[in-house]
């Protein structure tokens, strides 16, 4: 007779992997755990059947639209900014003829604040731009440079190659030496007996180059209104950069 066996001597039969279902509905051996694994699709591999194939071009075309917009916002940028600038702030300028020598000669550019006589009034020994006179017809210029000498309220007296201003002696120390100042032939010729007085809200200016100039003696004094700003700094040529 033979002994009834123990049900726990019987030999537990291996558990077989784990299967999933794969994208092609077949089977993967998962890992050892028995948990499921995700399955991604390698590069290059076959889409599935009914699926477009991914366009490898797109992200490029969309990278370089992205670029050209950039930099069409970039320039846009830098030139509205400029015209502000210009507009508003500084502005350069070429300098036509020898009326400034030595300071500036023809050629030369300068840089233009626009601000400084909206924060300040203008002072004497200014380097200024200004409009054109109505009454200088002969020049197709619209804008001059010129630099300041008299201000409102003053007399001038242009006598002995010297200028006097209220009947003091006027240093100009920006003058090369052994240049004189003479109103002989000018329209104005501002004596001692008939001084060239400026009116308020006006300037007296002339240029450097007192023989070579076209200036206040021959068209008057200008109206502080009529001036663009202030030359400051000499940009070119670039070996003589520097503040005036």
């Amino acid at each position: 007779m033979t002994a009834p066996q123990d049900p726990s001597s019987e030999p537990t039969p291996a558990p077989e992997p784990a299967l999933d279902a794969g994208p092609d509905g077949g089977t993967h051996e998962s890992a050892a755990t028995g948990t499921d694994t995700t399955l991604t699709a390698e590069a290059g591999a076959a889409a599935p059947d009914g699926a477009p194939a991914p366009d490898a071009k797109a992200p490029k075309q969309r990278s370089a639209a992205k670029g050209a917009l950039e930099w069409i916002l970039v320039i846009g940028g830098a030139v509205l900014l400029a015209i502000i600038v210009k507009a508003v702030l500084l502005q350069a300028f070429y300098i036509p003829s020898a009326s400034m020598y030595p300071t500036l000669q023809k050629g030369d550019r300068v840089l233009v604040n626009k601000l400084s006589y909206k924060l300040h009034d203008v002072n004497r020994g200014d380097v200024v731009v200004f409009e054109k006179p109505p009454s200088e017809v002969a020049t197709d210029i619209p804008d001059l440079i010129k630099r300041v000498v008299g201000l409102p309220g003053e007399s001038i007296v242009i006598e002995g190659g010297h200028v006097y201003i209220d009947g003091q002696l006027l240093d100009e120390p920006y003058l090369p030496d052994g240049v004189t100042t003479s109103a002989d032939a000018s329209t104005l010729h501002c004596t001692r007996e008939a001084p060239c007085v400026v009116p308020e809200g006006d300037v007296w200016v002339m240029g450097d180059n007192r023989n070579d100039s076209k200036d206040s003696r021959y068209f008057g004094p200008i109206d502080e209104k009529s001036i663009v700003g202030r030359a400051f700094v000499l940009v070119w040529p670039l070996n003589r950069i520097g503040l005036l």
